[in-house]
């Protein structure tokens, strides 16, 4: 049985070189391609693929949002995530939306076609550097304590020293303790730059 495939990307080389690496393939149904958002929604009324290759960056609404507004209104349909970016928190954010994984557009066609057979068969499929990209933000995540993420998070809310110390009942010393932790650890020097590379890495 062959698998329908439908692709959601604004730019046409990219549209024209994955259909050239699948056109030729015994198992896939090429059913077309959409430029946006609204173009793919639009399809889908009156057609079932059962991949979409959908880009994470649309020019009407970003991918997270459209593989979030698909799998609501057509629970069968699987989304791959497809992205020259593989960092942590974009990938997580698709898969949170309900895509069952996420390809890099300089993925090889074996490696396009090991994740559309993954997702076939119900797991879920990261190419090579975005699971490496999981990997490292996972093992710099486990660096940080419990505590020194709930301090993370009251300072990405923008609490002093001394409203953190009331609200987890710790002293002020204590803070300014996991503070310069949390700045030595993520590798930062001030709390703007903590607060954009945290954010970054999903811990806040």
């Amino acid at each position: 049985m062959k698998a329908g495939i439908f692709i959601v990307d604004d730019h046409y080389m990219v549209i024209e070189g994955i259909r050239s690496l699948l056109h030729n393939e015994k198992n896939i149904d090429w059913m077309g391609h959409a430029t946006n958002a609204a173009s793919c929604l639009d399809f889908l009324k009156h057609n079932q693929p059962d991949i979409i290759l959908m880009d994470v960056s649309l020019p009407d609404k970003n991918g997270t949002e459209l593989c979030r507004e698909v799998k609501q209104l057509y629970p069968s349909i699987l989304v791959l995530g497809l992205s020259t970016f593989n960092q942590q928190i974009i990938i997580r954010n698709m898969t949170d939306s309900g895509a069952s994984g996420y390809v890099l557009k300089n993925a090889t066609k074996e490696e396009l076609l090991e994740a559309i057979s993954t997702v076939l068969k119900g797991k879920t499929y990261f190419s090579t550097e975005a699971a490496a990209s999981l990997k490292e933000s996972h093992a710099q995540q486990l660096l940080i304590t419990r505590r020194e993420k709930e301090v993370l998070q009251l300072i990405a809310e923008g609490l002093t020293n001394a409203e953190i110390s009331g609200k987890l009942f710790i002293s002020i010393p204590t803070v300014n303790t996991h503070r310069k932790s949390i700045l030595e650890k993520l590798e930062v020097r001030n709390t703007a730059t903590l607060i954009g590379k945290a954010t970054k890495m999903g811990l806040i």
